[in-house]
């Protein structure tokens, strides 16, 4: 196990001061940013103020530039030191300060130094283009990646949204694994893995569930990944935004970035039926007609990976039909028992080992399951799941117990994780004690 570099919290380390090992060129980058944060005018405040922050960044010359994005990178490479998942700034709540995620908790990294808004605020806007702050101001929220070189033939890429905190620019940027999660590391039982290659399964939908941070994503490449790698088609990858970029191998992938390459999920999964695809991977459900274009491009015969923020497959079943108008959700509910192939639910539990390790559970579209949401009897189905382990089904409580059987999790995370604890509590009653 790697060791865990610690991250002074701002109460460990309230001080501020210059560190003596920082590049010259962060040095500089922290000189020009003092230097243009110190003639904005105070009389200006609010959305306006980023206005004018924004008509100084496209008057500023590139070599400006290029040692703001230094600056940025510094703290971008420090995640990597610290085996960081993701990094924040910015905005009221950040305190000046910048905060790293390390194996799931939050801390503030003072050693960095502190900053004021304003000069946070010019560091946000000088890693996005004119038309991204454009779009930011209109719509308070911006969705992009970020690629961090660290040669001409190497680079680490991340998921960045910035949004606005009290008026000023607040910035959370996930670093994107370079290499995708082998897929027998997901330890899937050959019927999941049936359901979900096209060599097997040529059509039908397939939802990676979970909270926020739960790993849906890499679960999501490596299934892309095994079938890039095994049968020969067309992969059509839609995201906002594109996070693991594939190389097409068996497989031709195409990459399609919401607000880059396409205006919307919606757009991109129509325009999709138009590409010859096999496969097509709407990065998530977000909305009634996401939803609505995921089941009639799926019931054209096409295979269709999708992600949903809900953390149990019954759940999964009652957002999407719930998510669309009442006039249409019976019309829904019977289109998604006929189309619906897998649901894996899922979650990251702090491990033993002091990093986390992925739980899940797995509902197939058995014709009990089908069944069940037809007649609009989805109370059932979790016990259905429970008893279809020989088939490849697990419920979370399940695998929460196996987890700890195994040793790889505490007991106390086992109950807090799980979805119905007095399950798990029975489960855990039926071992025998030592």
């Amino acid at each position: 196990m790697m060791p865990q570099s610690p991250i002074p919290s701002v109460k460990q380390s309230p001080a501020i001061s210059m560190p003596l090992d920082l590049p010259p060129v962060v040095i500089d980058a922290r000189r020009i940013l003092k230097e243009m944060a110190s003639q904005l005018p105070k009389s200006i405040t609010g959305l306006e103020r980023q206005m004018m922050i924004s008509d100084v960044m496209t008057r500023t010359d590139e070599t400006t530039k290029m040692k703001l994005l230094a600056l940025m990178n510094h703290f971008l490479n420090r995640m990597f030191t610290l085996h960081a998942s993701d990094i924040d700034m910015g905005g009221y709540g950040s305190q000046g300060y910048i905060w790293y995620r390390v194996y799931g908790s939050k801390k503030a990294d003072s050693s960095l130094g502190k900053y004021s808004q304003d000069e946070i605020n010019i560091l946000i806007q000088s890693v996005i283009g004119e038309r991204q702050r454009s779009f930011l101001f209109e719509n308070r929220n911006l969705d992009f990646s970020h690629m961090l070189y660290v040669d001409t033939l190497d680079f680490k890429r991340f998921r960045a949204d910035a949004y606005f905190d009290l008026d000023q620019l607040a910035l959370n940027m996930r670093a994107i694994n370079n290499v995708v999660r082998a897929y027998k590391e997901l330890e899937l039982h050959i019927n999941v893995t049936k359901v979900l290659s096209l060599a097997h399964t040529k059509e039908g939908l397939c939802i990676i569930t979970g909270i926020t941070g739960s790993g849906k994503s890499s679960t999501l490449d490596s299934i892309i990944d095994a079938n890039n790698h095994s049968v020969e088609g067309h992969i059509v990858v839609i995201a906002s935004p594109i996070e693991y970029v594939h190389k097409s191998d068996k497989c031709i992938i195409r990459h399609r970035e919401v607000g880059r390459d396409v205006l919307s999920f919606k757009d991109g999964a129509v325009q999709a039926l138009r590409q010859d695809p096999d496969i097509i991977m709407i990065g998530e459900l977000r909305d009634p007609d996401t939803i609505l274009t995921a089941l009639e491009i799926t019931d054209s015969g096409h295979k269709v990976f999708s992600t949903l923020h809900t953390a149990a497959a019954v759940e999964s079943i009652d957002r999407i039909i719930g998510e669309t108008p009442p006039i249409e959700q019976e019309r829904v509910r019977n289109r998604l028992a006929d189309l619906l192939r897998c649901v894996i639910s899922q979650k990251l539990i702090p491990s033993l080992d002091g990093k986390r390790i992925l739980a899940k559970e797995i509902m197939l579209g058995t014709p009990s399951v089908r069944a069940a949401i037809k007649n609009n009897n989805t109370s059932e189905i979790y016990q259905m799941i429970s008893e279809g382990i020989d088939l490849g089904m697990t419920s979370m409580e399940q695998d929460l117990k196996r987890l700890y059987l195994q040793k790889k999790i505490s007991l106390e995370n086992a109950m807090n994780y799980a979805n119905n604890k007095r399950r798990l509590q029975q489960l855990l009653q039926l071992q025998p004690t030592e």
